[in-house]
């Protein structure tokens, strides 16, 4: 028996280990090769990015250099091959009625006047036809989703205005429930702001004014977006929508039982419909440990995350500023990239491939998998689906086609 360890190897044992050592690595090349060539020729849809409420919040144009300082900028979606967009309009349940609407016109604003400075590099997108153009011409295709019903401000008009000025899908909810459709962090029993929950008694899901805006999403051609809202409004929805409907940035429950991913029932249910559900790269809906290495690492700097909650009290501005003071220390908190595809294969053996997507949440969120540090990174994601098996065919269909079949779907 030989043994492939010994320090001193037979010669010709070391001949042949060499020879197979030099053929993983050809292979490995080739793959990453044969997976950049798919990554390039692939339509990438991405459909969900927070960079617009950066843009507004810290001053900074994305047709500059950002790298550094955040997830995304006009260069960097080239680099990483993205061709489609979808950028977020959000605000936070703190806007209500008088600001919530001018808050999204605000950030639709802004992306339209970045569209107006570099007409050679993107296009503002309305329709699928504008869509293929965009990626025929190279430039990136940007849309826009609203991230919150309560930026209509319960007002149709209002819905009927941010589809005219290009917006093609809407959140019903973003955490924060609305008079018309209850959260999924309300109807779970999640809000950490208690005060804010749903009062003892206040019915789940869509009242019937919520139901109208679903219909009338579908007769705009504005994509139903499921992410972020309860079980009751996700099923009340599904019920009402008559066109496929989107997850544009939510995972597994099975995989990482959090409120906000989408349980098997659900992911069926979209499937069902017709649907797609976009995988979103937040660690905490990835991995299911990340929360409590989350928590273990608020609490090494308690002191400072107090003082930043009395600044700002949403937990997002204090989660952001500690994780960006102490980069090095939250490496280690990352779950690996390979977790995210895990999400993938599950819901591909679940309900099939043409039922799932990237919607990343860069910019949106403070910890990403390893690897994945900026948009750049995305031709990873199909060097992972290509080591895993699946086709070309397969990932066209994951990388964008499957959201494009369903833009054309509710554009008709």
């Amino acid at each position: 028996m030989l043994n492939l360890y010994t320090h001193k190897t037979n010669p010709a044992v070391k001949y042949i280990l060499n020879i197979l050592a030099f053929a993983c690595m050809f292979t490995f090349s080739a793959n990453a090769q044969s997976a950049r060539k798919i990554h390039d020729k692939a339509i990438l849809v991405d459909t969900h990015n927070d960079i617009l409420t950066t843009v507004i919040e810290d001053h900074v144009r994305i047709d500059s250099n950002l790298k550094g300082k955040t997830h995304s900028d006009l260069n960097r979606f080239k680099e990483g091959g993205v061709d489609v967009q979808i950028f977020s309009i959000w605000c936070d349940g703190s806007y209500s009625k008088g600001t919530a609407f001018a808050m999204a016109n605000r950030e639709i604003d802004s992306l339209y006047a970045l569209a107006a400075r570099n007409p050679g590099s993107m296009m503002i997108v309305r329709t699928p036809a504008d869509l293929r153009k965009a990626v025929r011409q190279k430039k990136l295709a940007s849309m826009m989703g609203v991230e919150g019903g309560h930026m209509i401000e319960e007002r149709m008009d209002y819905l009927d205005s941010l589809y005219k000025r290009g917006v093609r899908y809407m959140t019903l909810t973003w955490n924060n429930s609305t008079s018309w459709a209850t959260s999924a962090m309300d109807e779970s029993g999640s809000n950490p702001k208690k005060e804010e929950s749903l009062a003892p008694g206040r019915k789940k899901g869509l009242n019937d004014f919520g139901k109208q805006v679903v219909k009338r999403m579908n007769e705009l051609g504005m994509i139903v977006d499921l992410s972020h809202v309860g079980e009751q409004t996700f099923w009340d929805a599904i019920q009402t929508s008559t066109k496929p409907v989107i997850a544009s940035h939510s995972c597994s429950y099975t995989l990482c039982p959090v409120f906000r991913n989408l349980k098997d029932d659900q992911v069926r249910a979209i499937a069902k419909n017709g649907g797609v559900i976009h995988l979103n790269f937040f660690s905490g809906f990835v991995d299911p440990n990340f929360l409590n290495r989350d928590s273990a690492f608020r609490s090494r700097h308690k002191a400072e995350y107090d003082s930043l909650i009395k600044l700002n009290p949403e937990p997002y501005f204090a989660n952001s500023k500690l994780f960006t003071k102490y980069a090095d220390e939250v490496k280690s908190l990352r779950p690996p990239l390979s977790m995210l595809i895990d999400h993938l294969d599950y819901i591909v053996k679940l309900v099939g491939v043409d039922h799932v997507g990237m919607g990343s949440d860069f910019d949106g969120v403070n910890s990403l998998p390893q690897q994945l540090d900026d948009v750049t990174n995305y031709p990873l994601i199909t060097e992972e689906l290509v080591k895993r098996g699946y086709s070309r065919k397969d990932i066209n269909k994951i990388l964008g086609g499957n959201f494009i079949r369903v833009f054309e779907a509710n554009s008709k």
